[in-house]
């Protein structure tokens, strides 16, 4: 069986408040219908989870990205079936690539790493930069812009985000340029697929 596995470890856990339970109350609220099994803490300041479908993946890995407080690993590969109750329990290729990705992600400037168990030269390999530009368009919106950003991602016009935060659409527009948020917006379901392709083709979307 097919899966995406997501290993986020917490930056600087010895000197911060730990966050995992708070985060893992975050993502079961956004996420919850997506997980194969529920997100949970694995080890100390680490937290893990599993999906089935790639932009659903993609999706995750951009929520835990944003904040900064998380190297983020994603392993795609078989599991081991049947499925445990408890994600911490579950094991298989996807589970090794997604600790290798975390370990990775730590010395990487995006905290993010792409691993699966195909050869280096697969489709998921070339997908590890197109995913960091994403990031790093992210890491480089302000404030101003994320608050447009989030008014549009349920999908209003920017006009009736503007309106909503009490500019002008001239002012937005060349918010959402500096943002970024339209490319970021027609990129993210373009990548999406490309994570998806990566799905054994038996098991696909379903």
């Amino acid at each position: 069986m097919e899966m995406y596995v997501i290993t986020a470890d917490q930056v600087d856990s010895r000197h911060r408040d730990d966050i995992v339970d708070e985060e893992i109350g975050n993502l079961t609220e956004r996420w919850a219908s997506a997980f194969v099994l529920p997100v949970e803490r694995t080890a100390g300041d680490e937290l893990q989870l599993m999906v089935r479908r790639g932009p659903d993946a993609l999706a995750i890995i951009l929520d835990l990205t944003r904040s900064g407080d998380w190297s983020v690993g994603c392993g795609i590969g078989s599991v081991t079936v049947p499925l445990p109750r408890h994600t911490r329990e579950a094991n298989g290729p996807a589970f090794i690539a997604a600790r290798d990705a975390v370990e990775s992600a730590k010395r990487r400037d995006t905290r993010f790493a792409l691993r699966d168990e195909a050869p280096a030269d697969s489709a998921a390999a070339d997908l590890e930069p197109v995913i960091d530009l994403l990031l790093v368009i992210r890491s480089r919106r302000s404030r101003e812009g994320w608050e447009l950003y989030d008014l549009m991602l349920p999908g209003r016009t920017q006009a009736q985000a503007a309106e909503m935060l009490g500019i002008t659409p001239q002012a937005a527009s060349k918010r959402a340029r500096a943002a970024a948020i339209r490319a970021e917006f027609a990129a993210v379901p373009a990548v999406g697929r490309m994570l998806a392709a990566t799905e054994n083709p038996t098991e696909g979307n379903g």
